[in-house]
């Protein structure tokens, strides 16, 4: 019973581990369209980041990239490819 209590606790935080809202308005404030959010990204951010958003999205220049994006309590946002 405790495997699987810490099981679906282990589980819970690593789903609360994005913000697909932040996620969003950093992407469209840089200039991307047709976005959507993903899961969390493991190793993709610094120690410093406390959500890791993986997304796929339509970049300025009208290509289909991928990448996640970093955010902090303290901090802002920042986009990673």
């Amino acid at each position: 019973m405790k495997k699987i209590i810490f099981a679906v606790l282990i589980i819970f935080l690593l789903t609360g581990c994005t913000a697909p809202d932040r996620t969003k308005e950093t992407l469209e404030k840089a200039g991307y369209a047709n976005i959507e959010t993903g899961e969390y990204d493991f190793w993709s951010c610094g120690k410093d980041d406390d959500f890791a958003t993986k997304f796929t999205a339509d970049n300025p220049a009208g290509q289909r990239v991928s990448g996640t994006v970093c955010c902090g309590f303290l901090k802002g946002c920042t986009i990673r490819f």
